[in-house]
């Protein structure tokens, strides 16, 4: 019965949407908000609405109105309330919320210290108000700081696979605009789920910041890594060597693409070379590699010799990735899913384009962060780490596959629609 309703509240929202569209978006957010927070609070009490069950943990207590600020607007939503040997409070109106309150602080830092400029004005008229104070941004970054740090700090454990790499972002800095570099790292654990394992800001990329960064992995318990794949910064290559010596390095194939081009001496040889290179990567086994690498090599030996110098001393380092399964190889020869987690920060951060500290920008980048990792944990798997040892199994029956589904329920459902609601419309 209660899913029933559910679904009919569903249906309503639909209907709204369908009669009335872009205009209905508020008041079809409010009403699966509303859903979303009830059916948590079912999960939580182990019972759904007037349901008499021995595995109740309390009791449903009725709502209170909470009035919240969105990008649709404001309005009022119903918060479920609980009695009993329980605590509750709805994870909806926290999950979706924490890269939306450090922008909030971000840009309100930028207007309180007296650096902000008209578009930061219209954007705090639209997101904040322009009543903002400096207590009002202390008390909202420190609640906000809490939460970031501990998940920045948080332990960990066994990653088969890290990729690393780090984009730059705007900070004043001693009454001048620094570029600040923000490093981050991404770890593959032993179940093939993705998770953003750290994230930290630096005035450079030199060798002791990254030293640092991956020092301070390792402290939290970061191991049993088995290959590591990253650019070529000369800071990141020699940490790694002090760190992680003797864990194959994957240098990204994308950027040697890239890389290459300054090598090439006409530019009709540019996508010659690039489907040579291409062809040496996309090899069926390390040793198909290393024979098509050698024959390019020699093959621009006369008519570009810088160009067959520089393939022979830098892609090898493009081959570690050949070492691993291949149905892991796709995913894991270049930084790209790094490069696409930066395209969905920058898409945030060019809002306050100027940061005024690096507190600042390591708030929103780590709300940001945390959201997406939480995203890539509770979601499907990134790879399928019993694959190395099904295809050491020559008995195992060939025709075998594995499948796996990610669980798929009203609530989830529901959760996942309205937490996307919102991006969507941005």
């Amino acid at each position: 019965m209660a899913h029933r309703q559910h679904g009919n509240t569903f249906n309503d929202a639909m209907e709204l949407l369908i009669e009335n569209g872009f205009d209905s978006m508020a008041d079809v957010l409010r009403i699966l908000l509303n859903e979303a927070m009830k059916i948590e609070r079912e999960d939580i009490l182990s019972a759904g609405a007037y349901q008499r069950t021995p595995d109740r943990k309390g009791y449903a207590n009725g709502y209170k109105p909470k009035t919240v600020d969105t990008r649709m607007g404001r309005f009022t939503v119903d918060v479920p309330q609980v009695r009993g040997d329980v605590e509750f409070y709805p994870s909806a109106l926290e999950k979706g919320c924490r890269s939306e309150r450090a922008l909030k602080v971000a840009i309100a830092e930028m207007y309180v210290k007296g650096i902000s400029t008209r578009r930061v004005t219209r954007v705090l008229e639209k997101m904040c108000g322009l009543d903002v104070s400096s207590t009002q941004v202390s008390r909202a970054a420190l609640i906000l700081d809490e939460e970031l740090d501990r998940w920045r700090n948080r332990t960990l454990g066994e990653y088969a696979y890290i990729i690393l790499d780090a984009h730059y972002e705007k900070v004043r800095k001693d009454g001048s605009v620094r570029s600040c570099a923000v490093f981050t790292a991404i770890g593959v654990n032993t179940d093939g789920k993705r998770e953003i394992l750290g994230v930290s800001v630096s005035l450079s990329e030199s060798e002791i910041h990254w030293r640092d960064f991956l020092k301070g992995l390792i402290k939290r318990g970061l191991n049993g890594v088995r290959y590591i794949v990253s650019d070529a910064h000369d800071g990141l290559r020699a940490a790694l060597r002090a760190l992680f010596n003797g864990v194959p390095w994957q240098r990204c194939q994308f950027h040697l693409q890239q890389n290459a081009q300054a090598y090439v001496p006409k530019k009709t040889l540019l996508k010659q070379v690039s489907n040579d290179i291409a062809d040496i990567f996309a090899a069926g086994s390390g040793k198909t590699a290393q024979t098509r690498l050698k024959q390019y090599v020699e093959k621009y030996a006369e008519s570009a010799p810088e160009l067959s110098e520089w393939m022979e001393e830098n892609l090898p380092e493009g081959l570690s990735v050949f070492e691993l399964p291949q149905e892991h190889r796709k995913r894991m020869r270049t930084t790209n899913p790094l490069e696409r987690l930066h395209e969905e920060i920058k898409r945030r951060t060019r809002v306050a384009r100027l940061f005024p500290n690096e507190a600042s920008l390591i708030r929103l980048v780590s709300a940001i962060e945390m959201e997406i990792s939480e995203d890539w944990i509770a979601g499907k798997r990134y790879l399928n780490m019993n694959v190395e040892m099904e295809n050491e199994n020559e008995s195992a029956n060939s025709k075998e596959k594995r499948i796996y589904r990610k669980n798929f329920t009203l609530p989830d459902f529901v959760s996942q629609f309205f937490i996307r609601f919102c991006s969507l419309l941005e």
